[in-house]
């Protein structure tokens, strides 16, 4: 693949900032996967292995403690994942390489990953699609690490995780802060607000999550379609 140590050195130097993000978001999360769900480090490690999600992992660690089932876990998931197809598509023309290398390069795009890869330049000489191989390689293993220290370091020493759960609220409130200096209209933010709120008033706690997630899915397409997606 061509992986000299001049590439593999400037790829690091730029996932630096997101190496200091994914390190100990990884701990917090074995630590409440170890807590919250009881399972041991192997399955939290196995987890940031096979589903490398951030945010949707610590929304499983909570449906999974609240004893969700598999579909409003999966509705979940992929509803705050679906954003990555959109990603996705606009580097197609970009990213015409190996399919061995295209598999790693979607399956370990992320929103960080994406944010750097989209700014910056590979260095001269070298194939646009092994720098970004090797940034979106080296959060992946960040991510990883962090996991396995924090379920490891969960399972050995008696921590009290009150309040690191506030890791997912904080997680998506950053990442609805983000949507909103992209979107730049408030109102398919407020339809959702609505949405939940009226679940909550309505059903009450159970099942909150996914008939909200419907609810406000049906209602921002009814709106884009009366306004002719405009």
């Amino acid at each position: 693949m061509g992986f000299s140590p001049r590439l593999f050195a400037s790829a690091f130097h730029v996932t630096v900032p997101v190496i200091l993000g994914y390190f100990p978001l990884g701990f917090a999360f074995g630590l409440l996967f170890v807590d919250q769900v009881g399972a041991g480090w192997v399955y939290a490690f196995l987890m940031s292995l096979i589903v490398f999600a951030g945010a949707s992992q610590f929304l499983a660690v909570g449906l999974l403690a609240a004893g969700a089932g598999i579909a409003e876990i999966a509705a979940a998931t992929f509803v705050l994942n679906a954003r990555h197809a959109f990603f996705g598509v606009s580097l197609l023309e970009r990213w015409r390489t190996s399919p061995l290398k295209k598999i790693f390069l979607v399956y370990w795009l992320t929103d960080e990953t994406y944010a750097l890869i989209t700014s910056l330049k590979p260095p001269p000489d070298v194939e646009e699609t092994d720098f970004h191989l090797l940034i979106a390689g080296i959060n992946y293993a960040a991510w990883c690490a962090g996991s396995l220290a924090g379920a490891l370091a969960g399972e050995a020493i008696a921590f009290d995780t009150t309040g690191l759960d506030f890791t997912l609220t904080a997680l998506f409130a950053v990442l609805l802060v983000e949507q909103v200096r992209r979107v730049r209209e408030p109102f398919p933010f407020l339809l959702a607000l609505a949405a939940g709120l009226v679940t909550l008033a309505v059903f009450g706690t159970a099942n909150m999550l996914l008939i909200s997630i419907t609810l406000a899915l049906i209602l921002v397409v009814a709106d884009g379609a009366r306004r002719g997606w405009a």
